[in-house]
């Protein structure tokens, strides 16, 4: 199934298919290490909803859901 990161719950992990900003903000992602095909988990939200923690390649980065709406995942079950 395929979900946006932001839509993706505490826990659930997934494989990024596509980073769908552009620009500056896209290469910034790219940079961060959130390309295609690697793997994503999401660990929790901050207590208002925004930002959202993730890990990803053996390191934890926080994300805006609005920065996270652009990116594709592959949901893992």
């Amino acid at each position: 199934m395929v979900k946006e990161l932001s839509d993706l719950a505490p826990h659930q992990s997934g494989t990024i298919i596509k980073v769908g900003c552009c620009g500056k903000t896209r290469r910034r992602m790219l940079d961060m290490g959130l390309v295609s095909g690697a793997e994503v988990e999401v660990v929790r939200f901050a207590p208002l909803g925004d930002p959202l923690e993730l890990n990803i390649k053996g390191y934890h980065l926080s994300l805006r859901k609005e920065e996270a709406r652009g990116i594709q995942v592959q949901v893992t079950e």
